[in-house]
């Protein structure tokens, strides 16, 4: 008599709150890791014996640079390899990235390791929407991506306060070690719980697309990252932006002659697609100034400490956290368009108010306004990555999610250089500095007055980026 074998019983997905609890993990990691350094700065620099400007700076760059140039090539190569392996890969090259930053007995090696970092965080950030897209239904899709968006927010709120507790209380090696915990357990729920999803048929890689846009995109980077220390006439600035943009306009020729392009240039033909993806790179231009900005103000103008700043900037974080899941759960009622651009409505008047505090401004009216920037944010994020990522087809979902992470952390890095450069120039760095030292009494109120000028311009710049956001919001349909 023949033996039947008996096929195993195929393993049910998993929860959808399983996967956003195990993505959300690995989403906060990676944005942390973009806002926690900041803080620490002074000491890492104390440490290695070297000045707070010049090549210790290169402990953020190298992160944002690194994630910058990867994103959409990772957010490709996750459609055709699939998700899982893609994630847990970053995941392991995070965590182990993390260990080694703070183990890094030189900084060289620091700004090294910080590279590797980076590699896993643009796995984390390129492939995280996708995977919450393909665990809930599309009915849901607003809420899935708002408790994405809270991670996200969380992540780069967060840092300042984390950063500046663990430092005061440790030292500046525990804000890489904090990441090891929260690492490893989220790798290991990967391996366990999360199913590898069958890809498309294999498509070839593109090589000369990657190599150009990570060319184009790390020169633009490179060149803003440096305009601090060089000026807007010097010829190494428009040689590098110069040489990137030209690598960019090679990589929009080269993919369009493409039938299997590393970016589908076609996305952006969708008025929904384009209208979020610009309002996308506004916003974070705009917002991600209160978090590089506000720490200036409280700790060299107002006098608190690191710890105390960080703990002052807490409303931002928590307010979207609890908005955020509201705003993307209504998205999914009634579309991305209006509550997209009320948000930025929002942000815009925190912004104005913003560029009105003064040396003596109430701390109750600071966190008012924190609390007003948060609720603006919480009320744009979910429901404009909803819209972006709803835009694109199922076979471009890993490649929207590279365009929709790329936005964010390119937002990031134009927001430090366009903030920082305004402050810059108009005397509020070094005003800064000299109250920080605590001995210029005599002189102290024309400092003051020269930091507030600097601060309140670029939060008044900010604000009128924010406000461009508003008509990108307004141009898309009125429910995509």
């Amino acid at each position: 008599m023949r033996s039947r074998s008996i096929a195993a019983p195929e393993r049910p997905p998993p929860g959808k709150w399983t996967v956003a609890v195990i993505v959300g993990m690995g989403v906060f990691m990676a944005t942390l890791d973009a806002s926690i350094v900041n803080i620490s700065m002074p000491a890492i620099a104390h440490y290695f014996h070297v000045a707070l400007s010049g090549p210790v700076e290169w402990v953020i760059i190298a992160y944002l640079l690194v994630i910058s140039v990867l994103l959409l090539t990772f957010g490709s190569a996750a459609d055709r390899l699939g998700h899982k392996p893609l994630w847990l890969l970053g995941l392991l090259g995070f965590t182990g990235g993390s260990a080694l930053c703070g183990a890094a007995p030189s900084l060289g090696l620091l700004v090294l390791f910080r590279a590797v970092q980076g590699i896993g965080g643009a796995l984390l950030m390129a492939i995280s929407p996708t995977l919450l897209t393909e665990a809930f239904p599309p009915t849901e899709r607003g809420l899935a991506l708002g408790f994405n968006a809270i991670m996200v927010s969380l992540g780069v709120s967060i840092g300042p306060t984390l950063g500046g507790i663990l430092t005061a209380r440790l030292s500046w090696r525990a804000i890489f070690y904090v990441n090891l915990p929260i690492g490893a357990l989220a790798a290991l729920a990967t391996a366990i719980v999360l199913r590898r999803t069958k890809p498309p048929a294999h498509r070839p890689f593109d090589a000369i697309a990657a190599l150009l846009l990570g060319l184009g995109l790390g020169l633009v980077d490179l060149g803003l990252s440096l305009l601090r220390h060089w000026h807007l006439a010097s010829w190494r600035f428009w040689l590098t932006i110069g040489g990137g943009l030209a690598a960019l306009v090679l990589f929009v020729l080269h993919e369009r002659r493409r039938l299997d392009p590393l970016l589908d240039l076609a996305l952006f033909r969708d008025r929904v697609f384009a209208s979020a993806t610009a309002s996308l790179v506004l916003s974070f231009i705009a917002l991600f100034a209160v978090s590089f900005l506000c720490p200036f103000y409280l700790e060299e103008l107002r006098g608190f400490s690191s710890e105390q700043a960080g703990l002052l900037l807490t409303p931002l974080p928590v307010t979207i956290a609890v908005v955020s899941p509201f705003s993307g759960a209504l998205s999914d009622r009634i579309g991305s368009r209006l509550l997209c651009s009320v948000g930025l409505a929002f942000a815009t008047a925190a912004l104005l108010l913003l560029g009105s505090w003064n040396a003596r401004s109430p701390v109750w009216a600071i966190e008012s306004v924190l609390v007003c920037a948060g609720i603006g944010q919480a009320l744009f994020q979910p429901p404009n990555n909803s819209a972006l990522l709803g835009a694109a087809p199922r076979d471009r979902q890993g490649m929207a999610s590279g365009v929709l992470a790329t936005g964010r952390v390119a937002g990031q890095s134009l927001s430090v250089a366009v903030a920082g450069a305004v402050f810059g120039v108009l005397g509020g760095a070094r005003a800064g500095r000299i109250l920080a030292s605590r001995t210029v009494e005599a002189a102290r109120p024309a400092l003051e007055r020269t930091f507030l000028h600097a601060y309140h311009a670029a939060f008044y710049v900010c604000a009128a980026i924010a406000a461009i956001g508003v008509f990108t919001s307004l141009v898309r349909p009125s429910r995509p």
